[in-house]
């Protein structure tokens, strides 16, 4: 728990700097973050494996702090609509939404009770991602083992890379708070 809550620190941390610096890459360092900890946990898997008595705790705390990065980053980009490292809040939000889509206005005399389509299809898409990724993760692990992980790293840097170079090599962007 100390180790998400950490990873959520660090992600509004960096986030509120770059954001008072003008960066354009101040959500992206959070997600440098978890594409270096993606790449470590990847190349260094057979290692993790061979000492598990010595690395599989470490290897959770690291993994526990890469989820509060990745949850905190999407929270903030999303103004708290979204988060994405559990299920329990998506579901009850759909159960809620689902409710009032179901629910039959018989009153006329008061504002009629209706859902926000649009947010419960996104909210659909989501769980049915992280049943995607689950099985898509799974099945990577399986065959290929811990560098199945490489490839996201990789997704996450080219993600980041283009508003990082602009920062690193000095092209001016417009001063947020």
């Amino acid at each position: 728990l100390m180790a998400f809550l950490l990873g959520a620190m660090t992600t509004a941390w960096t986030v509120n700097l770059g954001l008072r610096r003008g960066w354009r890459s101040a959500y992206g360092v959070p997600l440098l973050l978890e594409a270096a900890a993606l790449l470590l946990f990847g190349l260094h898997g057979p290692a993790i494996a061979h000492h598990a008595a010595v690395f599989t705790p470490l290897t959770v705390v690291w993994l526990c702090y890469t989820m509060g990065l990745q949850n905190a980053v999407i929270t903030k980009v999303s103004h708290a609509e979204i988060r994405t490292t559990h299920l329990t809040g998506l579901l009850t939000d759909i159960g809620l939404a689902l409710g009032r889509a179901l629910y039959i206005n018989r009153n006329t005399d008061i504002p009629p009770v209706r859902t926000d389509r649009a947010r419960l299809r996104l909210q659909l898409g989501l769980v049915a991602a992280f049943f995607g990724g689950a099985l898509a993760g799974a099945w990577g692990f399986k065959a290929w083992g811990y560098v199945s992980t490489l490839p996201l790293a990789a997704l996450l840097l080219l993600v980041v890379w283009r508003p990082l170079a602009a920062d690193l090599w000095g092209r001016p962007a417009t001063r947020q708070a």
